[in-house]
Parts: structure tokens; sequence; C-alpha cells
């Protein structure tokens, strides 16, 4: 009987997903993966030839967060800016195509789109070739993109808003301060999915989600972060300095902890991850800061939205490339750990 109670709570709660509204917030790009076949080495450096078969564009980076926002039911709303060049007009075919909405993106003659082109011969990644531009944005871009922020938050119904951080230039300290004043005044739970620059800018955010190494980084912490006792303290630290309720560390193959203020009392707990076959982690944190954010907009308890957002991030790893979380497939492994 409990079991059953169990099994029904999380297929509704999946489908309460469908009712809700995300905003992302971040540094979105288009990745280009370029297949082909190796069969001999290049007479001007002894380096491999690869002889290209097929090339494949995806959204990455903030836009993949809203590809997990939208495969999980719910509606995504992407904030973002691009450059106006052939790689953002494929960037927002690629939008239409997943049918994302695009009222919340800023083509800019001051920027390029961020494209990172993966080349794989004979089914391995051999390199990895980045075109960006890491500036913040100018004062024109930033006031064109609040303002664009702004007037969503005030004629939508927006259950949480995400920021996703790739220290691309989008997201500033400014940016930060300005979108956590509207969410508060609409009572609006903010999630942070953070990079190095802006670390310690996320002020009073709801949930704050770095991994072992941004948070080590941001925090300048000297010692090693090898250890529950160790990882808590960093924590501690963490919270303090930014004032978040809720902070939630990915651990890698050790899987999450969920830090959070229960009353006057500060508590964690740890998710271990569940064995599996690993073939490439890109987009894990993407899905991760997805599935939590959705679960706190419903107000799940911190177990929960640890516990289904680290199945999930554990889910993509098993996929080649930047692929979203599959609803169906994440919902029958919850059930099946009841």
């Amino acid at each position: 009987m409990v079991f059953m109670e169990k099994n029904e709570n999380y297929k509704r709660l999946f489908e309460e997903f469908n009712h809700l509204s995300v905003m992302i917030i971040g540094d979105v790009m288009l990745d280009t993966y370029l297949w082909g076949k190796v069969e001999r080495i290049s007479p001007e450096a002894p380096i491999p030839i690869v002889a290209l078969r097929k090339r494949e564009h995806r959204m990455g980076g903030a836009a993949n967060v809203a590809r997990n926002i939208q495969s999980l039911g719910a509606r995504a709303i992407l904030c973002s800016v691009i450059g106006a060049d052939d790689k953002g007009s494929e960037f927002l075919a690629l939008l239409k195509k997943e049918k994302i909405e695009s009222t919340g993106i800023i083509k800019s003659k001051r920027r390029i789109t961020t494209t990172k082109f993966r080349i794989f011969g004979n089914s391995n990644q051999m390199l990895r070739v980045d075109e960006e531009i890491e500036n913040d944005l100018d004062e024109t871009d930033y006031l064109t993109l609040i303002r664009v922020i702004d007037h969503i938050l005030t004629n939508e119904k927006i259950d949480c808003i995400i920021f996703q951080d790739y220290d691309k230039g989008v997201i500033t300290p400014k940016l930060i301060s300005e979108v956590v004043q509207m969410a508060q005044k609409r009572k609006i739970p903010v999630t942070v999915d953070p990079k190095k620059k802006n670390f310690k800018e996320y002020q009073k955010v709801t949930l704050f989600k770095p991994n072992l190494k941004e948070m080590k980084e941001g925090l300048g912490f000297e010692g090693e972060l090898n250890n529950n006792e160790a990882i808590t303290e960093a924590v501690h630290q963490l919270r303090a300095q930014l004032n978040c309720h809720y902070v939630l560390t990915t651990l890698s193959e050790n899987g999450v902890m969920i830090s959070y203020k229960d009353k006057h009392e500060l508590k964690s707990i740890f998710v271990p991850a569940h064995q599996r076959i690993i073939s490439d982690v890109s987009g894990a944190g993407d899905t991760v800061i997805s599935v939590a954010s959705l679960c706190l907009a419903l107000m799940r308890t911190p177990y929960e939205i640890a516990f289904i957002s680290n199945l999930a991030g554990g889910l993509v790893c098993e996929e080649v490339g930047v692929s979203p979380v599959n609803k169906e497939k994440l919902l029958k492994e919850v059930q099946a750990l009841l």
C-alpha cells in the first residue's frame, strides 16, 4: 500500500511539471558535431585526418536547460543574447524546431554566437574548437535584455527562474541583482548553476548548484574537498556568504549533497549515485538544475529535490553528446527505486 501511494505521488509530480513555466537566463551556444572516419595520418603533421561524413547542430549551454525543461513537460522561456550572424540564425532555427519560445532572445551586432565544434573520428571525440566572446554585455545589450526579462515577468506566469552561467558575458553582477529583486517582488524562486566569475554575486537566491571544482575555486577553499566533513564545511561557508536557502552540490560519481536550513538548524543530506555505464558527462549539470528547479517550484522536500535530480543527471550521462533527459524513463527509474 505504501509503495503504491509513493508510486502515484511521483506520477502526479511528473504530471504537475506540465503546468509550470520556467524562465532560463544565461549563455546560450551552438553545439556543432562533426562526425567522420579516420583512415590515415596527415603528411603535414603527425595528426589523424578525419574524413567528414555527418554534421549535426544542437543547442547548448542555457539552451540545453530549456530543452530539459521542455522535455520534462514544462514551458521554457529562454532569455539570452546571440550574435547577428549565421550561427545565430542556425540557433533560432533550432529553437523553432524544438518549439521553444524565442521572445527572450536578443540579436546583437556587437557579439558572435558562441559555437563549440566537436570533432569525432571513428566514434571517438578527437578535438573541440570554441568560437566565442567572453566579454560582459555592453550597456545597450544589457538594457535591451533586462527590459525583455521585465516584460516577460510582468506579463507571464513564471514559476521559477534559472540562471545558467557559463562565464560568456550574458550574466553580469548587475543583471543578477536586478533579476533577483524582480523575483523577490513576485515571490518567484531563483536557482543557479554557477561558474567562477560571478560565483559570489548570487546573493539571496533560493537554490545554488555548484560542483566541487566550482565550490573550491569560487570560495578560494584551501583544503581538499574529498570527504563529507570537508564538503559540509565548504557548503556552510557558501551559505553564509550567499544567504541562499538550498545548496545542491554535485559530487560527480559520488552523487549529490543538498544542504538547507530547517528552522534554526543547518542540515545536509547525501544522495549516492547509482552505478551506470557512462558515455558522456556533457550536459549533466544542465539536467540536474532543470529537474531540481521544477521540484523546487512544486515545493518538494529537500530529499526529493536531490534524489530525482541526481537520477536525472546520471541518466543523461548514458547518452553520447548533450541530450535532454527522457521524462518517461526518469519516472520509471524513480518509481523502481522507491
